[in-house]
């Protein structure tokens, strides 16, 4: 069959990736109208609490991963609540939002830099026999499967949540207009918290993902913010069926454009894909 259905297997997880940091990231965009670049910074958080508590204290995997998830979503939440929050509260504008966020993933690589050094770290065990499976000639490891299947059971979570629940609802009121949201006795701040807590704790699950995948660096959430920001914006800012769209699609676009050039030009393409977006059509796939 060819080189084909491996491709087709690469760009499943590369988009399976790319969908869970644009799902937290698009859920705090579509309640707080500002790109939280800080967001990248909690996927490294995620996968170095993983690679602490499991490697370093050898703890056992699923309770190294429920502690490293939580951490990450107290982590967002703290961020907002000491930075974000009180910049609301001065009704800073949208610059002064992303050079703060900008500022928080600076300092949060660099933290992590100087707590585990800058050397490349593998979550992944020699002792772990991952299970390969053979689907129509591509081959994925036991822990893309998992990717891919977590990407589609978090869309489906956060799609139920806005629309059948309370909690769900008050996201939506303050996502339409945050003062009158306020009026009708929503407490907005801690909506947006809690907000935070969710998607931060997608970006740290999505962390150890990929620390067990492909492996960890301090710098290495800053590339996966850029991924998912570009999968969300051409899917559909602010929606999240729009970001598992526009991250598939992105996802397949990088690896069959690597296919037919080179390595190089992967990152390219994506910026190609988001200029061809922004200048054709700037409200994404779908639209809010």
């Amino acid at each position: 069959m060819g080189i084909l259905p491996q491709i087709i297997a690469n760009s499943i997880i590369a988009g399976a990736i790319y969908a869970l940091i644009a799902l937290g990231f698009n859920l705090i965009y579509r309640t707080t109208k500002f790109f939280n670049l800080a967001h990248g910074a909690l996927t490294v958080v995620g996968g170095y609490a993983m690679f602490f508590l499991y490697k370093q204290l050898e703890w056992n995997i699923y309770a190294s991963a429920l502690v490293s998830v939580l951490f990450t979503g107290g982590a967002g939440y703290m961020l907002d609540k000491l930075v974000f929050r009180r910049l609301r509260n001065r009704g800073a504008s949208q610059m002064v939002f992303l050079i703060a966020a900008l500022g928080l993933l600076t300092v949060i690589q660099a933290i992590i830099a100087i707590l585990f050094t800058s050397q490349f770290q593998t979550l992944a065990d020699s002792a772990m026999q991952q299970q390969i499976y053979d689907i129509f000639g591509g081959i994925i490891t036991q822990t893309q499967a998992i990717i891919a299947i977590l990407g589609v059971m978090i869309l489906v979570g956060i799609t139920w949540m806005l629309k059948y629940t309370m909690f769900g609802r008050a996201i939506n009121a303050v996502s339409d207009d945050e003062e009158v949201a306020k009026m009708v006795g929503i407490h907005t701040n801690k909506i947006i918290g809690w907000v935070f807590f969710i998607g931060s704790a997608i970006a740290g699950l999505s962390g150890i993902l990929v620390g067990f995948d492909t492996g960890l660096e301090p710098t290495m959430g800053m590339s996966l913010l850029m991924k998912g920001v570009i999968a969300a914006i051409i899917g559909g800012i602010g929606t999240m069926h729009g970001a598992f769209a526009g991250a598939f699609l992105l996802g397949f676009a990088e690896n069959f454009g690597v296919w037919q050039f080179s390595g190089e030009w992967k990152d390219a393409i994506a910026f190609i894909i988001l200029i061809i977006f922004l200048l054709f059509r700037p409200k994404g796939i779908f639209k809010r």
